[in-house]
């Protein structure tokens, strides 16, 4: 492809896809986009589809309907152009244990015709941009940690600097320390490709991603940058109240501010003292004065907190809801 191509508008594109194994669905009427440069999560439950969503997208597994597209490029009907401008890291990616790590990379740079002059030049960037120029250089594979091996499969997934990189499950069985290390990494890759990212680790996938992706049995149910998906899934705002008073007593005080107030109760801290959720409407005034409202109405608070959503909450909320139309964003 000419350099001086312009950027199409989704660097990945999947539209109504379908895949079915006789009977069984594994996905089915999948459609989301992503944009040049943006880095997006791709979650759902264990057998939701993520994987074989992958496969087709990467071009390894064929889908039974729908349409699959990299920069532009429909992966059905020019496999070959499609993987030009793209990378794919399957889950466990599996490597050559009695390999050195320059040596791997060497030959995967060649056998992405990458450029021969250009071949020590790239090995040499991505071990450096992937932290194994210092740590890992002359060793062999099989003697690597689970974090650097994890690096030698994006390194590898970077060496031809493909447009669009997919990465199923990057930081699967890695320690917290190694976590964070890939979290960089892929951090760093912001603009300047297109990352779709698959984990179960929500709270890294928060950090790094633009916007996120769910399915649920094989089927979308929500799309978007996670402060948009909040409003959207969790409208309502929370408090954690824990007080002396019992449920009648706190639900009652609520209602002096808030009649559309509810108070659930939570697991006690303390003997003597009562934990509960208390919800709001998101537009509600008794946001800001909660507090003041329960004490002029002689509630004894030990504690009071505002609940603020993560992308757990996200998630739950919109695996537990049907499936919806595709979302254009």
């Amino acid at each position: 492809m000419n350099a001086a191509t312009p950027s199409p508008e989704a660097a990945v594109v999947a539209e109504r896809l379908t895949k079915r194994y006789g009977s069984l669905t594994a996905i089915e009427d999948l459609s989301f986009s992503v944009a040049p440069g943006e880095i997006v999560g791709f979650l759902g439950p264990n057998g939701a589809g993520k994987s074989t969503t992958m496969r087709i997208l990467s071009g390894t597994m064929s889908g039974t309907s729908g349409r699959a597209a990299i920069w532009g490029v429909s992966v059905a009907l020019d496999p070959a152009g499609a993987k030009r401008n793209m990378a794919y890291m399957p889950e466990n990616n599996p490597l050559p244990e009695d390999m050195r790590v320059e040596e791997y990379l060497t030959l995967r740079a060649k056998l992405k015709d990458v450029a021969s002059e250009r071949v020590s030049e790239r090995v040499d960037r991505v071990m450096e941009d992937c932290d194994l120029a210092r740590r890992a250089a002359g060793r062999l594979i099989g003697q690597l940690s689970k974090g650097f091996r994890q690096r030698v499969g994006i390194a590898d997934a970077l060496l031809a600097e493909p447009k669009v990189v997919i990465l199923d499950e990057p930081t699967i069985g890695l320690d917290p320390h190694q976590i964070l290390g890939i979290r960089d990494l892929i951090r760093s890759l912001r603009g300047k490709m297109a990352v779709l990212i698959s984990s179960h680790i929500l709270h890294e996938v928060e950090q790094v991603c633009d916007k996120v992706v769910i399915i649920n049995r094989g089927r979308l149910v929500a799309q978007g940058r996670t402060e948009d998906l909040r409003r959207e899934l969790l409208p309502d705002c929370s408090f954690t109240v824990t007080t002396r008073s019992d449920e009648a007593a706190l639900l009652s005080a609520c209602h002096r501010s808030e009649p559309a107030a509810t108070v659930t109760p939570l697991p006690a801290t303390t003997a003597g003292w009562n934990t509960f959720r208390v919800s709001l409407p998101a537009d509600s005034p008794a946001r800001e004065t909660l507090a003041a409202g329960l004490a002029i109405a002689g509630v004894s608070l030990r504690e009071i907190a505002e609940v603020r959503y993560g992308l757990e909450d996200i998630f739950l909320a919109a695996t537990r809801r049907a499936p919806t139309e595709p979302r254009r964003s």
